[in-house]
C-alpha cells in the first residue's frame, strides 16, 4: 500500500489523474490518497501528486499516536533517514516539528543514523484532518511546470492552457511512452507540448494556420530533438486520421455562445468533434465552460467522471472524461 500527496484544490480531480499512475485510488484526508500499487515513473510524470509514499500505517492526527505506530512497525530497511514532516493545508493542530524530532529520535533508537541532506531513506509524516499517515518516500513527481508558462513559449495567444492542467488531462486521457494523443482544437500546443513530454506521440489539429504553425514553433522549441509529434490544418468534425489511431483525445472547445471556426455553430461543432474523438480511438477528455454531457452521449461516449474547476468569477471550466460506450449487440446505449 502507497499514500499518495495530492496538489491542487480538487484532491477529486488529482484522484483522478493519479489513477494513471496507480491502482486502487481513494482519498483518505485532504490531500492524501491511499493506493495500492504505484508505477514510479509514471508517478514521475504526474502534475496533481507529489510524492508517493510506501505506506508504514495510519492513526490519529498527534504527534504521540504517530511515534506509538511508528515504535510497532516492522520495516527491513537501513542506513541513514530523515523525516520530513507536513501539516496540510494546516488543517491538523500537530507541530511538525516535533513530529520530526519525535519520530527521528525512534528511529535512532532503532539504529539508523539521521542525514538530512542525502539519506538513505526518508519517512514522510503526513497530518491531514484527523489522520496521520506514516510513508517511506518513494517516487516523486517532476516539478518544471512553471518553466513551461505560456507567456514564455515562442508562440503565445492569451487564454493559453496552463501546463500543470495540460499535462493532468494527457495522463487522465492515457498519454506516456509509445501512446498516441491527438488534440483536434488544438491551438498554441499546450496538450500537444505536455502530451510530448510524456513521452507519447502528439498529433495536433487547428482550423486556423496561424495556431497549426504557432504550435509546430512551440513543439520544435520546446521538445526534445527526438520527439514524435505533427500538426495539421483541418476541420476538428472530420479529421484527417485513421480509425483508432488514438489511446486518447484531449482537446478544449470554444468558449462562449459561437464558434469562429469553419462557420459552424458551437454545438454543431462540439458534437462533430465528439464523434470524431470516438471514431479516432482512446479515451476523451473534454475541457469546456458548460457540460456536454448529452452530446458526449450521442457520439457513443460514457461520462465516467466530470468536474468543475473555477477559474473566475465569469469562468468555470468542465471536464468530462469519456470512456467509448459498449456497443456490442445487446449493450443498451445510455
Amino acid at each position: 500500500m502507497y499514500v499518495l500527496e495530492l496538489g491542487g484544490e480538487d484532491h477529486a480531480f488529482a484522484a483522478c489523474e493519479a489513477e494513471s499512475a496507480a491502482t486502487s485510488v481513494s482519498v483518505m484526508a485532504t490531500g492524501l490518497a491511499r493506493c495500492g500499487s504505484i508505477d514510479p515513473e509514471a508517478i514521475s510524470r504526474l502534475a496533481y501528486t507529489h510524492r508517493a509514499n510506501e505506506l508504514v500505517g495510519h492513526t490519529d492526527a498527534s504527534v504521540e499516536s504517530a511515534r506509538t505506530l511508528l515504535d510497532a512497525a516492522t520495516f527491513d530497511r537501513d542506513g541513514s533517514v530523515a523525516v520530513r514532516a507536513r501539516n496540510i493545508q494546516r488543517t491538523a493542530n500537530v507541530s511538525t516539528q516535533q513530529a520530526e524530532r519525535e519520530l527521528g529520535a525512534v528511529l535512532v533508537e532503532r539504529g539508523f543514523s539521521v542525514d538530512l541532506d542525502t539519506p538513505d531513506h526518508t519517512l514522510r509524516a503526513l497530518f491531514a484532518d484527523d489522520v496521520c499517515a506514516l510513508g517511506w518516500e518513494a517516487a516523486a513527481s517532476v516539478r518544471d511546470f512553471g518553466d513551461r508558462n505560456p507567456t514564455n513559449r515562442p508562440f503565445f495567444q492569451p487564454g493559453s492552457m496552463a501546463p500543470l492542467l495540460a499535462r493532468a488531462l494527457v495522463n487522465i486521457a492515457g498519454g506516456g511512452p509509445g501512446r498516441t494523443i491527438v488534440d483536434p482544437m488544438c491551438g498554441t500546443g499546450g496538450v500537444l507540448l505536455e502530451a510530448g513530454l510524456t513521452g507519447s506521440r502528439a498529433i495536433g489539429n487547428d482550423a486556423q494556420w496561424k495556431m497549426v504553425r504557432g504550435t509546430q514553433e512551440n513543439l520544435s522549441a520546446l521538445l526534445p530533438d527526438d520527439a514524435d509529434f505533427g500538426v495539421i490544418r483541418g476541420d476538428a468534425t472530420a479529421l484527417a486520421l485513421r480509425d483508432g489511431v488514438a489511446d486518447g483525445v484531449v482537446f478544449d472547445a470554444p468558449y462562449g455562445r459561437q464558434s469562429k471556426i469553419a462557420n459552424l455553430d458551437l454545438e454543431t461543432l462540439v458534437e462533430g468533434a465528439l464523434r470524431e474523438a470516438r471514431r479516432v480511438g482512446g479515451k476523451c477528455v473534454l475541457v469546456a465552460d458548460r457540460s456536454w454531457e448529452h452530446a458526449a452521449r450521442a457520439a457513443g461516449w460514457e461520462v465516467t467522471n466530470a468536474f468543475e474547476r473555477y477559474v473566475h468569477g465569469t469562468l468555470t471550466r468542465h471536464i468530462l472524461v469519456l470512456s467509448p460506450q459498449d456497443m456490442s449487440p445487446g449493450s443498451s446505449d445510455s
